[in-house]
């Protein structure tokens, strides 16, 4: 028989009076489960609210322009008992499923101990009971913990910090982003005097600015902590140490907490390295995440290190208005990037920055009255100098031995670093690692990828991380950006290889963008034909880099990409361009007729 059910707007989080912009049924319509009734939005976000059940809608209860929370009713639906009885069907199914799932490698299973089921313990000792826990909440350990719920499994997520999301989101990756963004409009605006549209000097309010960059954090944090209340995940804040193989302690400003577990997932990350002999109390001494804050801009930086945080820091500094030097101990800025990739962005900035010394050792730092006296070492460089602000980018280390990790039998080397194989697992068998904390490369985009491919083994699926490429960007000005095999280590490995670059000189939209410097790489294996690696350096780099990563991960060859159809004009057919180069195609440029 059929039943009139009350369809109202579930659980949406922190979300509250939101307002309906489109209505997706009307009276009479028949609906299925999980189609969408109508779409609320805030200033937040956009969501979709699906119906529960199948059947015929009676009543509208809502319009367009209203606004609802949890719990408001939408409409009345006369679902069948055949219906419902499907939706629990599938249901039991489902979580029959997630129960009987068998574990599975696809690597050689380790040798490992048996280990003793965390019931018992958990019954006597813990406070809190999961069969996922996930320590640390950075873009690996939220994407982790949200994936294992997905999955049915009962999951805490354990941060340290008040607002999930870690380095990257709250003084990494996002809000270094809004600022490099801030520095490309600011120098976009200045390259135009040139061409006739003066814009004069910008007037720059720091506090407005800085409160600008928060609001992009809070709006992605709020956002988070919405996920893992809809997901049902259990958020622990406090630091996390192991004391046995199935539990851990959680000391946070109410206390300790004991968590008895299944399975855990280290994405602990990493932190800014020190240099012990600096005067690291000195505000005037920042690491990447002092300089996000945004409190001043010194009229002289010096940027020790010159890798991606160290450069992208200076592209920030030198826009806002510093006038910026570079140290880097090795012979050559971005270490570990093809030079020909490095050298537009080298020479725009050699323009533009005060000095950059290359080969160079900061051998200490006094700190005076009037600025921190910088004493270097180095062919080039001068004995010392004064600034007002010096900035130490020269790595990060992971947080491996700030867990306790020796007391679950997890092996630690002397650098910090936790190995696992390709499920993620580490020595012990239900414990998984993940993101910074298992080595090189340090990249959030990285940890996602692993994240979920330990909360897929933890809850029984067959999964295995074998990317056969991790993009690197330096999201400086102009941009750098590579995939796959670099030329520097193809020729190292004795690769046999073919290779096109093309000069974006030749590129419509990049002249018209007045941009002309930026290239982009591509190498082919001579043997299957088939794409290895690539490289870009110019505006937008980093975005253009996911086609060729994708072209890699498919296995595609040089007709491929040449024969895909690009838009024009756009920087995207840069790619297209050298692709043509080496299949002998291209008639943007003239090339020598092979022999």
């Amino acid at each position: 028989m059929p039943r009139i059910t009350e369809i109202k707007v579930p659980d949406i989080g922190d979300f509250d009076d939101i307002e309906i912009i489109e209505v997706a049924v009307a009276a009479g319509d028949r609906v299925q489960m999980e189609q969408g009734l109508i779409t609320l939005e805030s200033d937040k976000a956009t969501m979709d609210v699906p119906s529960p059940a199948a059947g015929v809608v009676k009543t509208m209860a809502v319009s367009v322009g209203d606004r609802v929370s949890e719990g408001s009713l939408i409409l009345t639906l006369e679902a069948s008992e055949e219906s419902t009885d499907q939706q629990a069907a599938s249901e039991t199914v489902a979580e029959s499923e997630i129960e009987t799932a068998p574990a599975s490698s696809q690597d050689a299973p380790r040798e490992l101990p048996a280990d003793p089921a965390p019931s018992a313990l958990a019954s006597a000792d813990a406070d809190v009971v999961a069969e996922v826990v996930v320590i640390g909440a950075g873009p690996g350990g939220y994407t982790a913990a949200f994936r294992a719920a997905d999955l049915g499994r009962k999951t805490v997520l354990i941060e340290r910090y008040a607002s999930l999301g870690g380095v990257c989101l709250n003084v990494g990756c996002i809000p270094s982003k809004a600022l490099l963004h801030t520095a490309e409009v600011i120098n976009g605006a200045a390259d135009m005097a040139a061409h006739g549209v003066d814009f004069g000097k910008p007037r720059i309010t720091l506090a407005k600015l800085a409160a600008w960059k928060d609001s992009i954090v809070g709006q992605l944090t709020k956002g988070l902590a919405a996920l893992a209340k809809q997901r049902k995940v259990q958020v622990l804040q406090g630091v996390a140490t192991f004391v046995s193989p199935h539990m851990l302690e959680v000391k946070g400003a109410d206390g300790v907490l004991r968590v008895a577990f299944e399975h855990a997932i280290i994405a602990a990350g990493s932190q800014a390295t020190q240099i012990p002999s600096f005067p690291n109390d000195d505000p005037r001494l920042m690491d990447s995440t002092d300089a996000l804050v945004l409190e001043e801009v010194p009229k002289r930086l010096l940027v020790i290190g010159g890798g991606i945080i160290g450069l992208e820091m200076a592209t920030v500094y030198q826009a806002l208005g510093s006038r910026v030097t570079v140290v880097e101990l090795l012979a050559e800025l971005m270490p570990g990037c093809d030079r020909d990739l490095v050298r537009p962005l080298a020479k725009r900035i050699g323009k533009l920055y005060q000095a950059i010394y290359l080969g160079t050792r900061v051998t200490g730092i006094d700190a005076q009255k009037k600025g921190l006296k910088v004493h270097f070492e180095g062919a080039k460089a001068p004995a010392s100098e004064i600034f007002e602000g010096v900035l130490v980018a020269v790595g990060r280390r992971p947080n491996g031995h700030r867990l306790g990790a020796d007391a679950a039998g997890v092996a630690v080397d002397e650098a910090g670093f936790i190995s696992v194989d390709s499920q993620q697992r580490t020595n012990v068998a239900h414990i998984f690692a993940i993101g910074d904390i298992t080595g090189q490369p340090m990249l959030a985009h990285k940890a996602t990828h692993e994240g979920k491919v330990a909360a897929e083994v933890a809850s029984g699926k067959k999964s295995h991380f074998d990317a056969l490429a991790i993009p690197s960007v330096a999201y400086t000005d102009p941009e750098v950006a590579w995939t796959g095999v670099t030329e520097s280590e193809a020729k190292k490995q004795g690769l046999d290889f073919d290779k096109a670059t093309f000069p974006w000189a030749a590129s419509g939209r990049s002249l018209g963008m007045g941009r002309s410097e930026g290239l982009t790489k591509l190498l082919f294996d001579k043997a299957s034909g088939r794409l290895i690696g690539a490289g870009i350096v110019g505006p937008h780099a980093g975005d253009l880099i996911s086609e060729a990563t994708l072209a890699l991960e498919m296995g595609a060859d040089a007709a491929d990409i040449a024969l895909t159809i690009h838009p024009h004009p756009t920087l995207s057919e840069t790619v297209n361009f050298a692709a043509e180069m080496v299949e002998g195609t291209i008639t943007d440029l003239y090339l020598p007729r092979r022999k």
